[in-house]
C-alpha cells in the first residue's frame, strides 16, 4: 500500500549523528541540579558529560545511539535493507559504533574524523523519562560535501533525524539528494526543544520536502501550536502524505489519505527506560511501509518495537525481544 515512492526499492537510509549513549539512572533532584528542562535535548561541550559522570553514583551503560542510527539498526534487525550515513571519530567509540551497525545488518556509510566520536549523556529518572545532553563531536563535521545522490540510489525512504536542523546546509543538501534519487523523505521531529528553537526553518525549508512526519505529543504541540491531539494531527497532515502522532503508553494515531488509524499500544508493567522508544517505533513503522503492509499492521509492528526497547536500558533490543516483535509480522 505504501511503497509508492521507490517502486521496487525497499531500502531505508538514515542520515544523522553517529553517537555513543552514556546512560545513568538518577533522581529528579540530581537532574534539577544540572538542567531546568526534563525530557528534552541540550547541546553541551565535550567536558560536560565527564563532569556529570564524576558526580553520579550510578553505573554507566555505554551503547551506540543517535536517533536515526537507532531507527536504522531497528530496520536492520527486522531484516530490512538498511544503511546509515554519518561521521565517526578514529577512536574506540567509533570502532564500537561501526561494528554494531554491521552486526545489526546495517551497511555503514561512515566518514572518519580526527575529532572524537560524539556522545550523549542520558539521565534516566525514576519515571523512566530520559533527559539528553549531547556532545556532537565528529558527528557535527558531517557536511553537505559528504552527501551525494548515490548514497540513496537504493532507497525507498530516506530518514532525516530532526537534530540535523542545526546543520542547515547539510539538511538541505540531504533533502535535495534524497528527492533526486526518487526516495520519500521521512522526518522524526526528535525533540520538542529542537522544534521550538528552529520552527521557522523547519516549516519554511524542510517540511516542503517531507512525505512522512513523525512526532510525539510534545513535538506535535511545538510544531502545530495545538495541545489538542486531534487538532495537532490534523494540522500535521496538511503538510505531508503520512502524519504520525506517538502517544506513548496510549498507542499512536496515523493520518494518511484522509483516514486516521488508531493503533493500540503493546503494553506491560515492566518499563525500565524510554531511551530509543520513539526511534524504534519509527523502525517498525518505516519497515512496514517499504514492505507495503497496511497502515494498521505498520502501526502494530511499530508499537511492538517501541514497547520492547522500553523493557531494557538503552536503545538495543535483545534477541528475545526481536523474536517477540517478529510475531507481529505478516506471514509471507
Amino acid at each position: 500500500m505504501y511503497n509508492v515512492w521507490g517502486g521496487n526499492k525497499r531500502g531505508i537510509v538514515g542520515v544523522g549523528s553517529a553517537l555513543m549513549d552514556l546512560l545513568v539512572f538518577e533522581n529528579d533532584d540530581f537532574l534539577s541540579g544540572i538542567s531546568e528542562v526534563k525530557g528534552g535535548m541540550t547541546l553541551v561541550d565535550g567536558t560536560f558529560a565527564q563532569g556529570v559522570l564524576e558526580t553520579t553514583a550510578s553505573d554507566v551503560t555505554v551503547v551506540p545511539g543517535g536517533a536515526a542510527c537507532n531507527t536504522i539498526i531497528g530496520v536492520g534487525r527486522l531484516g530490512g535493507e538498511a544503511r546509515f550515513v554519518g561521521k565517526r571519530g578514529r577512536d574506540s567509540y567509533g570502532d564500537v559504533f561501526e561494528t554494531d551497525l554491521t552486526e545489526s545488518g546495517v551497511t555503514p556509510s561512515l566518514m572518519n574524523s580526527e575529532t572524537s566520536t560524539g556522545r550523549v549523556l542520558s539521565i534516566i529518572t525514576p519515571d523512566a523519562q530520559r533527559s539528553m545532553f549531547t556532545y556532537l563531536g565528529a558527528a557535527s563535521e558531517l557536511g553537505p560535501d559528504d552527501i551525494s545522490t548515490d548514497l540513496f540510489a537504493d532507497a525507498a525512504i530516506v530518514l532525516i533525524e530532526g537534530y540535523l536542523v542545526f546543520n542547515r546546509d547539510l539538511m538541505i543538501k540531504t533533502l535535495s539528494c534524497a528527492k533526486e534519487a526518487g526516495a520519500a523523505v521521512a522526518m522524526d521531529l526528535a525533540s520538542f526543544t529542537v522544534v521550538e528553537e528552529t520552527l521557522d526553518f523547519i516549516k519554511e525549508s524542510v517540511i516542503p520536502f517531507v512525505d512522512i512526519l513523525i512526532a510525539n505529543e510534545d513535538e506535535a504541540k511545538a510544531f502545530t501550536g495545538f495541545s489538542d491531539e486531534t487538532k495537532a494531527l490534523s494540522e500535521m497532515s496538511r503538510f505531508v502524505d503520512v502524519a504520525v502522532l506517538k502517544l506513548g503508553a496510549r498507542g499512536s494515531r496515523i493520518a494518511s489519505e484522509g483516514v486516521v488509524t488508531e493503533i493500540e499500544p503493546v503494553a506491560g508493567g515492566d518499563i525500565v527506560d524510554t531511551t530509543g522508544a520513539g526511534d524504534l517505533w519509527a523502525a517498525g513503522f518505516l519497515y512496514g511501509m517499504v514492505m507495503a503492509y497496511p497502515v494498521a499492521v505498520c502501526g502494530r509492528i511499530a508499537s511492538a518495537c517501541g514497547y520492547e526497547v522500553c523493557r531494557v536500558t538503552g536503545a538495543s533490543i535483545p534477541t528475545a525481544g526481536w523474536a517477540r516483535i517478529r510475531e507481529y509480522l505478516p506471514e509471507v
